[in-house]
């Protein structure tokens, strides 16, 4: 068995545990790192975090295939992880945009991606049905030739869609067309979740450390998710870290943000403990 299909296997095995697991989002090279000395099982990019790297916004018009996969990339190389990757809406209308965008994932070491139904048009952001459909099948077709766990997100509550019946319809269709794993990011509260994951067989994952409720990871299982991501949000937490410590500067001639820093020396343990794993 080559590295590839290995971690594959292993994120596959994930999928199957009792409980839920999280998958955090790394955004670069040194976060994917300490993710993984700090013992987590596998792990997910951030397009939202990438995006703010680069002083750009979350959008398709400014994050293109190109840098989705080049820090992906970027992740994989370092790390022993299995890697999954927020393909956006698999950069193109066509099913076979989609189907693309999966193999030259699985191309760069990815083992797991998402898909989904946005379209990134503002006077139409949710792909018809049918398309949305089509869209998803040509993406599993394509997965089931590679080591490649595809997963099918529904946007329609992050795009004022609050419909939770066409959302469940819609991940019972991906469900159908061949997805592993459903992912609706958005849902509003913790009986909207109960009732999506009792509505479909395949994985669920949710996002946690957007703004509106919270829940704990134990909470979020016995709702019957599978798997909970970050998103964005250990990104802006970072942000939000350097941001204090350049406005206490800035504002108060200050440097007491030093006391809650990072030393050197332990961030050097993480990235040569990573290394080593």
């Amino acid at each position: 068995m080559d590295a590839q299909t290995e971690k594959y296997q292993r994120f596959c095995d994930l999928h199957e545990q009792a409980g839920a697991f999280v998958i955090p989002n790394p955004w670069n090279a040194g976060s994917a790192m300490i993710l993984q000395s700090l013992g987590y099982e596998a792990l997910a990019t951030t397009s939202a975090g990438l995006a703010f790297s680069l002083g750009r916004c979350d959008s398709q018009s400014e994050i293109s295939r190109d840098d989705i996969l080049a820090n992906a990339s970027e992740i994989v190389e370092s790390c022993n992880l299995p890697v999954s990757a927020d393909l956006e809406n698999g950069f193109g209308d066509r099913p076979e945009d989609c189907a693309q965008t999966i193999q030259l994932a699985a191309g760069i070491g990815l083992v797991g991606g998402s898909i989904e139904d946005a379209t990134g048009r503002s006077d139409a952001p949710i792909y018809d049905f049918q398309l949305a459909v089509e869209r998803v099948a040509a993406a599993a077709e394509a997965s089931r030739q590679l080591p490649f766990l595809l997963t099918a997100r529904c946007e329609n509550f992050l795009h004022g869609r609050r419909d939770l019946d066409d959302t469940i319809n819609r991940l019972k269709a991906f469900e159908d067309a061949g997805a592993d794993v459903l992912y609706a990011p958005g849902l509003p509260d913790l009986d909207a979740i109960k009732t999506l994951c009792a509505s479909l067989t395949k994985p669920v994952n949710v996002v946690m450390g957007l703004s509106g409720p919270s829940w704990s990871v134990s909470q979020l299982a016995d709702a019957g998710v599978k798997r909970i991501s970050v998103g964005g949000s250990f990104a802006r937490a970072a942000l939000g870290g350097f941001i204090r410590a350049a406005c206490e500067v800035r504002e108060q001639g200050t440097f007491g943000y030093a006391r809650e820093a990072l030393p050197d020396a332990e961030a050097r343990r993480y990235m040569v403990g990573a290394a080593r794993g």
